[in-house]
């Protein structure tokens, strides 16, 4: 095995390919696999995110890299468990692992007996073998967690095995290596997540603020990041690809949507009422069942659960202060999702009937006030990110998030604590206004008003922030405000993360 493979002339080679970033799971993978060439033994890696996230082309990618032998079986889903057994015993034949493919059977009686056949394929040498989706196949089969750690067990540990098991569904494959789960302890894991802010821009070779609202529009996903033309700004995408009916833009979110949430209960209701802009518990219910029957306490709770437990594909906000606090806030996480059900599925209805003028006219009208919001959790992470490196005015901060009261009036875009959602201290409140007008004195006033009715913010400690897309009105005076960010600042946070 030539670990050279991943030099510098193979990252040009990625990049002409179309391949973004991931340069540190590469790393992750290679390690791995030198592990495995040094020892002869073998090791198991879970690679998991969300769809569309690009799991699979990280790994084929990986593969055709590192230039040793290698099998990728994909699962299907809806397939039995002894379609997907001759499947992966074909695969298998078909394999750079299978020097002698008709030595190969072709066919297996279940997964234990594939398992064999596996064993009995692998070279000498170093080698891989991936098993994509496989969640899809521990719905087929009950018995396939126990004959996958026993066939480690007795058969694949022992030899120089790189073993890579990925899924998209994220709460299946943390329970795959949970502890009361036969494959405990056995494999690495590791969370693939969406490209970044700096990543993003990156590889789009646009400035600051069009990387933030690039970062936005894609949700990071480097399978709509691939059909950004690089250097074109945001709206110009848009439009572009309102031209499109079959644009990724719009594709990808409808096909995450459809394969999730295949048919029209509770679950896809509710998620789509929280995409639609509900927030809080009582109006998703009223939103998900309808004015005169809204959805009951007892059957919104444990979809909401599912939606942001399970799934992950609804996140929760609780306000940050001294005292606990409500309500909740839910939105949708990922923020190419969040706009598709905001925005872009009525946009993508118009591009297909033909309309692709009025497509973008719909999505320039909600565009400002949608960015708006939904800057703000990333604004928080990047804060985050940056107050654990010292590089604020307060290195004590822990968690970034925000507060209201029950009202609503005020609502704190920012609040940076020691730890939440009841801290023990307030370090900074701060706003984020992400418009084409700079931060002005106005806007001070409002911030300084809200900020004295956070519990355990104390006027004169802790400290102010703004973070503004357009800067800081001139008539601002230095020492008004502790911390002044703009788009920059929030890529720049991310540059190494």
């Amino acid at each position: 095995m030539d670990l050279r493979r991943f030099g510098l002339h193979r990252l040009e080679l990625l990049k002409l390919r179309g391949f973004i970033g991931r340069q540190t799971e590469l790393a992750v993978l290679r390690k791995r696999l030198y592990a495995v060439a040094q020892s002869g033994r073998g090791t198991a890696v879970t690679i998991r995110g969300r769809r569309q996230v690009g799991k699979s082309r990280l790994v084929q990618e990986f593969c055709d890299l590192a230039g040793t032998p290698y099998c990728y079986f994909t699962a299907v889903r809806g397939a039995s468990s002894a379609e997907s057994v001759a499947s992966f015993v074909a695969e298998l034949r078909r394999s750079t692992l299978a020097v002698n493919p008709e030595l190969v059977p072709t066919s297996g009686t279940g997964w234990p007996d594939a398992f064999r056949l596996l064993a009995s394929a692998l070279p000498l040498a170093a080698s891989i073998v991936v098993v994509d989706e496989l969640p899809w196949l521990a719905e087929q089969d009950d018995t396939f967690d126990g004959a996958l750690q026993a066939a480690w067990d007795r058969l694949l540990a022992a030899r120089p095995l790189l073993l890579l098991l990925l899924g998209s569904d994220v709460h299946m494959m943390e329970r795959l290596t949970a502890y009361d789960r036969p494959f405990f302890g056995r494999a690495d894991n590791l969370v693939l997540g969406p490209l970044n802010p700096a990543e993003t821009g990156r590889a789009l070779g646009l400035g600051a603020a069009d990387a933030v609202d690039a970062h936005l529009i894609t949700g990071g996903l480097p399978g709509i990041v691939r059909t950004w033309p690089h250097g074109e700004s945001p709206l110009a995408f848009l439009q572009r690809e309102c031209a499109d009916p079959a644009a990724p833009v719009f594709g990808v979110a409808e096909s995450a949507l459809l394969a999730e949430f295949p048919s029209p209960d509770h679950a896809r209701r509710v998620l789509e009422a929280i995409g639609s802009g509900e927030r809080t518990h009582a109006a998703i219910a009223v939103a998900a069942g309808g004015a005169t029957s809204p959805l009951a306490s007892g059957s919104l709770s444990p979809v909401l659960h599912r939606l942001v437990s399970d799934k992950r594909v609804v996140a929760v906000d609780e306000p940050l202060s001294t005292r606990p606090g409500r309500p909740a806030l839910y939105r949708v996480a990922d923020s190419n999702l969040r706009l598709y059900l905001h925005a872009g599925r009525s946009a993508h209805e118009l591009a297909r009937r033909g309309r692709p003028d009025a497509a973008f006219r719909l999505l320039q009208r909600r565009w400002s006030s949608w960015r708006g919001k939904a800057v703000e959790p990333l604004v928080r992470e990047s804060l985050e990110l940056v107050s654990s490196t010292g590089d604020t005015p307060w290195p004590e901060v822990e968690i970034v998030g925000g507060w209201w009261n029950r009202q609503f009036n005020p609502e704190v875009d920012l609040v940076g604590a020691d730890h939440g959602p009841v801290a023990s201290q307030i370090w900074f409140a701060g706003s984020v206004k992400w418009l084409g007008t700079p931060f002005d004195r106005h806007d001070l006033a409002e911030l300084v008003r809200a900020a004295a009715a956070i519990p355990g913010f104390l006027p004169g400690q802790s400290g102010l922030a703004a973070v503004s897309l357009s800067g800081v009105a001139p008539e601002i005076q230095s020492g008004e405000l502790q911390l002044t960010w703009g788009p920059a600042d929030v890529v720049a946070a991310w540059a190494t993360a």
